[in-house]
């Protein structure tokens, strides 16, 4: 098991990506705590890794809120005694054009996004340098980190900064055997997929377009993102600081849109 007896803070923990971050550290024998504003599903959670064999503590948790932030790290330390990892997961995806949002939409998504990560990471980072023996921090952003789509400026405003403070932070820990890392991952198989399709006028064009614009052809599987997380967080990737590892299917490769069509072949003259 890549991760026996680590101590890991997964964010988000209630849906999507962060159900299966936990299942899976869980199974590679981690402790891990739940975060999440959700208590029943954070529990719902919880009772699977129980019945599995897994250690595991809920924490409710709103990511906006600073001294949650603090109970969040307190009850962890209390519970297991330490902290050896965190994913931040937890984010608020948003989508409407640039000249229609309002600050109060824009502070909303830089608060939960950008400022509690920031946070949070400080918070573990603290703790980590107090225990002297490392730790990993996996910070989830995204392909947005590399280009934009339309309607997506304060998403992409936090997680380009998550990015930037980071990779501070990771030159600045790294003395003390404290890694920070970035995944970007593509277009997942969860709750913002399902909500992409239903705003489309067809579900069969909108999943041929986004196949037809990934290199690799599919979506990305929660589970596939979880495994780059343990390796990110487990002693496999000792030598990895202040990286934007982009988990794509070649997405950010693409130079442009493919072509409806195939092309014929073009001799070189």
């Amino acid at each position: 098991m890549k991760l026996q007896q680590k101590v890991i803070i997964i964010t988000g923990a209630s849906k999507g990506l962060g159900v299966s971050m936990a299942e899976t550290c869980s199974r590679e024998g981690a402790n891990v705590v739940l975060a999440a504003r959700s208590k029943p599903q954070l529990e719902a959670v919880a009772e699977r890794i129980l019945q599995s064999g897994g250690e595991v503590e809920t924490v409710p948790t709103d990511m906006s809120c600073p001294e949650q932030l603090d109970a969040l790290v307190a009850r962890t330390v209390e519970r297991f005694g330490r902290i050896d990892g965190l994913i931040n997961n937890a984010g608020v995806n948003y989508v409407k054009p640039f000249l229609e949002i309002d600050p109060a939409e824009w502070r909303r998504v830089l608060d939960v996004d950008l400022t509690g990560s920031f946070l949070l990471t400080q918070l573990c980072a603290r703790r980590m340098a107090h225990q002297g023996r490392g730790g990993s921090i996996v910070q989830i952003a995204s392909v947005h980190t590399h280009a934009s789509l339309a309607g997506a400026a304060p998403y992409d405003a936090a997680k380009h900064g998550m990015v930037g403070f980071s990779k501070a932070a990771a030159v600045e820990l790294a003395p003390l055997g404290i890694r920070v890392n970035i995944l970007s991952p593509g277009l997942c198989e969860t709750e913002i997929w399902k909500d992409i399709v239903a705003a489309a006028p067809s579900e069969k064009e909108c999943i041929d377009y986004w196949n037809a614009n990934i290199p690799g052809g599919r979506l990305i599987t929660a589970e596939e993102i979880s495994r780059c997380c343990v390796f990110l967080l487990s002693n496999d990737s000792s030598c990895i600081t202040g990286a934007n590892i982009f988990a794509d299917l070649g997405m950010t490769s693409l130079l442009v849109s493919r072509e409806p069509y195939v092309s014929s072949a073009i001799a070189s003259q």
